[in-house]
């Protein structure tokens, strides 16, 4: 009765399309997830994110769950997401991707779950990191340990989604420090973000992480963009 009456006069709605969602529906609507544009690379061994940060990372595995456009569906989704609180939207995708990749043996081994980390100055502004339900999710489908607090960004970046390669990598320098990594020492460590584009950020995460003796890295996001 109680959530009937919430129902009635504060309907959830699909973080894809603003309707109104059914009791059977959970975040995001039957139509729209029919129409997410999902990328299937882990299952076709894909390697489009591999090219992204080939020469400059050695990734063990690396996937992306949907493919990113202007004005699409997965930008709506990651709009929501980012800015109007939809912390939920994450935690489903999450669950979504960790259902494929833990029946995938690459993926099995995965140790630790690291988010990329957002500058605390930002973190307070937002109130929490757009990828910790989707990391968490996933750590919780490998049987991993999700660990938030290894990366530290140190730099406040502004987001440059759409900015070209050169600006970008002139944008992100340094950016992270590594906290208490010795425990990390010879495991497989999946980092995960929200969207890649030309892969800068996650090049200078994978290089913090690297100074941890013995750890491979594979890579995790939301979405790559087209």
């Amino acid at each position: 009765m109680i959530k009937n009456l919430l129902n009635l006069f504060f309907p959830k709605t699909c973080s894809g399309c603003s309707q109104h969602l059914s009791d059977n529906e959970l975040e995001i609507c039957t139509n729209c997830r029919h129409q997410l544009p999902l990328t299937h690379f882990h299952d076709d061994t894909n390697y489009a994110v591999h090219k992204i940060l080939y020469g400059r990372v050695k990734l063990e595995q690396a996937t992306a769950l949907l493919h990113f456009s202007k004005k699409g569906i997965v930008q709506q989704l990651m709009h929501n997401l980012k800015y109007r609180g939809q912390e939920t939207i994450g935690h489903c995708l999450g669950e979504w991707l960790g259902e494929e990749l833990k029946h995938i043996e690459a993926y099995r081994s995965i140790d630790v779950v690291i988010p990329v980390p957002l500058h605390k100055s930002k973190l307070k502004t937002r109130g929490y990191n757009q990828v910790d339900k989707f990391g968490q999710a996933l750590a919780k489908a490998l049987e991993a340990e999700y660990n938030p607090s290894v990366l530290i960004k140190t730099t406040n970046t502004k987001t440059q989604v759409f900015k070209d390669r050169l600006k970008r990598n002139q944008n992100v320098s340094s950016n992270f420090q590594i906290k208490n990594g010795a425990a990390l020492e010879h495991k497989h460590i999946l980092i995960v973000d929200d969207i890649i584009t030309t892969g800068a950020t996650i090049e200078d995460c994978a290089t913090s992480l690297l100074q941890i003796n013995g750890i491979t890295l594979s890579l995790a996001t939301m979405a790559i963009t087209d």
